[in-house]
């Protein structure tokens, strides 16, 4: 019997943030997923009546109430398995900073995806687009720069979560080419993306 429903959807990188914890604490089996994609103009499946953000994921428990976002998701589950994915003292800061930056990155991409996917050509805003991927290019170079000794460290929710965003940035910028003049941080995810917790979410390509 699960403990819990997950609303899901294989391409949102914040839900496989939420999966590829929960396979390294043990407990996916404890997840009953349910589709709750939706986008912004059309909300679809998107699990409103758990959620009134419209959101995924959301992880509705068996009292029937839910929680979200995906960092509040992945911090329960975590303390729920007692998985010891967010490290104590200092180092936890580190894990969480990390985490935010990773999750902002992924902010600035769905936010260029959704300028192409859901604008017509002639509404789209190409200095919006790439003044996101800006964000999201001075996030990287900062990772390659400052955090690679900190990524060499034990697995952690920043890991995760950094893991989720490049995934997903080869998902759906893959032309932005993300790796160049990166070749520390693409080693290090060369190396996570063969954990079987990475391989295991890996979303399909459309």
């Amino acid at each position: 019997m699960t403990a819990f429903t997950l609303y899901h959807s294989h391409a949102s990188p914040y839900v496989r943030k939420v999966m590829v914890l929960a396979n390294e604490a043990g407990i996916a089996n404890q997840l009953s997923i349910v589709t709750g994609s939706g986008t912004p103009l059309d909300p679809g499946l998107a699990p409103i009546a758990a959620n009134p953000l419209g959101k995924v994921p959301t992880l509705a428990r068996a009292d029937g109430s839910a929680i979200y976002d995906s960092r509040v998701i992945c911090a329960y589950l975590n303390a729920h398995a007692e998985a010891g994915l967010y490290p104590e003292g200092p180092r936890r800061w580190d894990a969480l900073t990390l985490e935010a930056t990773a999750d902002g990155m992924l902010d600035a991409a769905l936010l260029m995806v959704y300028e192409t996917r859901l604008r017509t050509e002639e509404m789209r805003l190409l200095p919006f687009i790439d003044g996101q991927w800006t964000k999201i290019a001075r996030s990287l170079d900062v990772i390659e720069g400052r955090w690679m000794a900190y990524l060499a460290g034990p697995l952690c929710i920043g890991q995760i979560a950094l893991g989720c965003a490049l995934g997903y940035l080869d998902l759906r910028l893959d032309t932005r080419d993300w790796r160049q003049n990166r070749p520390a941080l693409t080693r290090w995810y060369a190396t996570l993306s063969q954990r079987e917790s990475m391989i295991a979410t890996a979303p399909p390509k459309d």
